[in-house]
């Protein structure tokens, strides 16, 4: 759904990202040589930018009934790249020819900025902290709790405001800035660049959110995290507000596996314990059961990855998210830990953090393409785009009485009314269905 681990069914159809080095002739390292290449990985990672690095083998093989599960249910709905490669999704080897290991990476998205990230305090590696170096509670949490403030962060509480609002159109966080694809890519090619600096040519490629990839699986087998009930990986100290990006390379190296003491904190089992917020939250009942989603019911799915007419009996339960949604995640306790983006490529543009749907209905086509130039939105293209704001706002007009004010209720009208005569049906169809609230 267009957002690396975005609920574990991610991608792009057929792509793959970065180029890949000639094959390597056989390297040979002793095992020192190899351990002390991975312990620079990990600090040129860091000094990239990632908030966490690791390393995994390629046997996905526990994942692969799961997986074949997940499709055959049909779950998958229209993505039927996911379908297309089979089980290469869990065999990385079979994907890239001659990969040995993969190097998994995570990067903070929070804009720390502007209107999501506003109040916390970050550190040198923009962790939002609730908890200072000797794991006590941090200034910034100590003055909230004296002055009497709720424990809640402010992103949180914006959110939750903008989604109580009819009149407000509300775009996914990761969204906001700069596609993360072009983010991820390039910081991952210069980790790729360095390794080859080191060791000289070897055999690469670089995956974010590109290809059929398994990167949960993947990230949970490198001791980055674990799945959440959500299917999305979870993290201690970072939640789950960060990208998910990975290199497949023919090098050796050590593995982190989950079972190492270092990391059994993070990785050694699922820390939600009987939590079911995420599951509770699910505006459309997306997520089925603990680690399944129906992505036929995601408004990620519906709102991003669906070209055609979204189900009538789901228009209502999108209510005014107009691209992706973070429900699940807002709800979350672990996101209380969230981290801020380390760079400002993941800030807000265009004000996509307050803008309303009158307002984003009305550019064109042009102005469409222009603001969205360079962000991951632009993707879905200008139809869809229509079509997810004509939903948001007939759900306006269909809010309980009172919640929206006559003048904003009155310019939804108007705009829907403008575009009644749509030349494209996928369009008109959507405006029809809002109006008939009016």
């Amino acid at each position: 759904m267009d957002r690396s681990q975005q609920h574990s069914v991610s991608g792009t159809p057929d792509s793959t990202s970065g180029p890949r080095t000639t094959h390597s002739v056989q390297h040979r390292f002793d095992e020192a040589a190899l351990a002390a290449l991975a312990s620079r990985i990990k600090t040129w990672g860091r000094e990239l930018g990632f908030g966490e690095v690791g390393i995994s083998d390629t046997d996905l093989a526990s994942a692969e009934a799961g997986l074949a599960a997940w499709l055959d249910a049909g779950w998958h709905g229209e993505m039927d790249y996911m379908a297309k490669h089979g089980m290469k999704r869990a065999r990385p080897a079979e994907l890239v020819a001659g990969t040995l290991r993969v190097i998994t990476a995570r990067m903070a998205y929070l804009p720390s900025a502007t209107g999501a990230g506003k109040g916390l305090e970050s550190g040198a590696a923009g962790q939002l902290r609730e908890r200072d170096e000797g794991g006590e509670p941090s200034a910034y949490v100590r003055g909230r709790q004296l002055a009497g403030v709720p424990d809640e962060h402010d992103w949180r509480s914006h959110e939750h405001a903008r989604l109580a609002d009819p009149a407000a159109a509300v775009v996914s966080i990761y969204a906001r800035g700069r596609d993360y694809h072009k983010v991820m890519r390039n910081r991952l090619q210069q980790l790729a660049e360095k390794i080859e600096a080191e060791v000289g040519a070897y055999g690469f490629r670089v995956f974010t959110d590109s290809a059929p990839v398994l990167e949960v699986e993947l990230a949970q087998k490198a001791g980055v995290g674990w799945r959440g009930k959500h299917t999305l990986l979870l993290q201690r100290d970072a939640g789950s507000l960060f990208f998910l990006g990975e290199i497949y390379l023919d090098l050796p190296l050590p593995t982190d596996a989950q079972s190492t003491p270092e990391r059994a904190p993070q990785t050694a089992g699922a820390h939600c314990g009987h939590c079911t917020r995420c599951i509770d939250a699910c505006p459309t009942g997306a997520i089925v059961a603990p680690y399944k989603v129906d992505a036929r019911r995601c408004i990620s799915y519906l709102t991003i990855e669906l070209k055609g007419s979204i189900p009538e009996e789901l228009r209502p339960l999108i209510g005014n998210r107009v691209y992706g949604c973070d429900d699940c995640q807002l709800v979350c306790p672990w996101n209380k830990f969230a981290q801020a983006a380390p760079v400002a490529d993941f800030d807000v543009r265009h004000g996509l953090d307050r803008a309303s749907l009158t307002e984003l209905f009305s550019w064109s086509a042009d102005d469409f393409d222009t603001r969205m130039q360079g962000s991951a939105i632009r993707r879905i293209g200008y139809e869809c785009w229509l079509r997810n704001l004509a939903v948001g706002m007939g759900n306006a007009l269909r809010a309980e009485p009172g919640s929206l004010a006559p003048p904003a209720r009155a310019a939804i009208v108007d705009a829907l009314r403008e575009r009644a005569d749509d030349p494209s049906p996928l369009v008109r169809e959507h405006v029809q269905w809002a109006l008939e609230a009016a």
